[in-house]
């Protein structure tokens, strides 16, 4: 007498890789939210220790700086994101307007050198992450931020550069930026910190500021959500 072997039939296959196909197009583009999401950190963690160090050197000089030398700025190696502290001189700039001056980190080693910032680690993470790459992810999409002043400082920051007004020293203050790619599209994340409280303009693309509050001096501000938009 032949036994029966009971088995799934195709209906049911097709039903259960139906049910897995629909339960993974949920699941992974929320995973990539949150991974992306938790590289956000990077960004928030350096830039406040681009604030502590310019605070120290105000305590120090009675002024800021946009050499990361003077600040004891120094990110480790595996950086998705480039830092950018402003003209060497004193006075504003775009944020990343002068690449030449950032750390190069294409390499095994760090140069020596006067540098205003650093860039993403390009040896680890390849030309995608290139300063003029980054930029490129920036140019549209951006909310604007805007310095107020706060009483204590000769002239307000200038929207969305970096830098600080050295001419009115030591009532002056500072901005810096970080600038990267978290989630391996076309569009940059971009944030700002600076010594005056801001406000971040509504934007598609931005994690604004709720009417009628402020961003205090030494808070990350997104000006550029690269999880919210993945337009460039």
């Amino acid at each position: 007498m032949r036994s029966r072997r009971d088995g799934f039939t195709l209906v049911e296959l097709m039903v259960v890789v139906g049910i897995i196909s629909i339960l993974a197009a949920i699941a992974i583009p929320n995973f990539i939210r949150f991974q992306a999401k938790s590289k956000q950190s990077e960004p928030r963690t350096n830039l406040k220790a681009v604030f502590t160090g310019q605070r120290s050197r105000f305590g120090e000089r009675d002024r800021y700086s946009t050499l990361i030398a003077e600040i004891g700025f120094s990110p480790e190696r595996g950086n998705r994101y480039f830092y950018d502290l402003g003209p060497v001189a004193g006075g504003f700039g775009n944020c990343g307007a002068a690449p030449g001056l950032l750390e190069p980190r294409g390499g095994t080693t760090i140069s020596a050198g006067s540098y205003q910032g650093c860039e993403a680690d390009t040896l680890r993470y390849g030309s995608a992450y290139a300063t003029a790459a980054l930029l490129t992810g920036m140019a549209t999409g951006s909310g604007a931020v805007t310095w107020n002043l706060s009483g204590s400082s000769a002239t307000a920051i200038p929207t969305d550069q970096v830098g600080y007004d050295l001419a009115n020293c030591p009532q002056c203050d500072f901005a810096a930026c970080a600038l990267g790619n978290v989630d391996s599209d076309l569009a940059a994340d971009q944030w700002y910190i600076g010594s005056q409280f801001s406000v971040l303009a509504a934007n598609a693309c931005a994690e604004a500021t709720p009417t009628g509050l402020q961003e205090p001096s030494g808070q990350p501000v997104n000006s550029k959500s690269d999880v919210n938009c993945s337009v460039p």
